[in-house]
């Protein structure tokens, strides 16, 4: 099921995963189908990624300095809270990417 457009031909050839997986303007991309232009999110989302990144970064730092504030009783849950995070940089900006911003081409000149 196909219900989003490459920009170049027009046709609906990309689905929530394949845009997902195309990944930002600095990634290579993925082939439409029809055309074989590659295509990827646009401007939107790589901005997207970088503050993710960032502030998810920023707890990371936070959390190694300050592990007292992740710990209950006896119990110390830092290491769950960086590891959650450490995932989150990776599973929350291709979620974002699958259903909220536009493709556009490809940029980056592939060999």
């Amino acid at each position: 099921m196909s219900i989003y457009t490459c920009p170049h031909c027009g046709e609906k050839t990309f689905n929530p995963l394949t845009k997902a997986l195309a990944g930002q303007m600095n990634s290579r991309g993925r082939e439409c189908s029809e055309c074989g232009t590659r295509c990827v999110n646009g401007k939107g989302a790589t901005i997207f990624n970088a503050v993710y990144t960032l502030i998810a970064f920023a707890g990371v730092v936070y959390t190694y300095l300050h592990p007292e504030n992740f710990a209950v009783g006896d119990v110390n849950y830092e290491i769950f809270v960086v590891a959650g995070l450490i995932i989150s940089i990776f599973l929350i900006p291709r979620l974002v990417n699958a259903f909220c911003f536009k493709m556009t081409e490809a940029i980056r000149l592939n060999y």
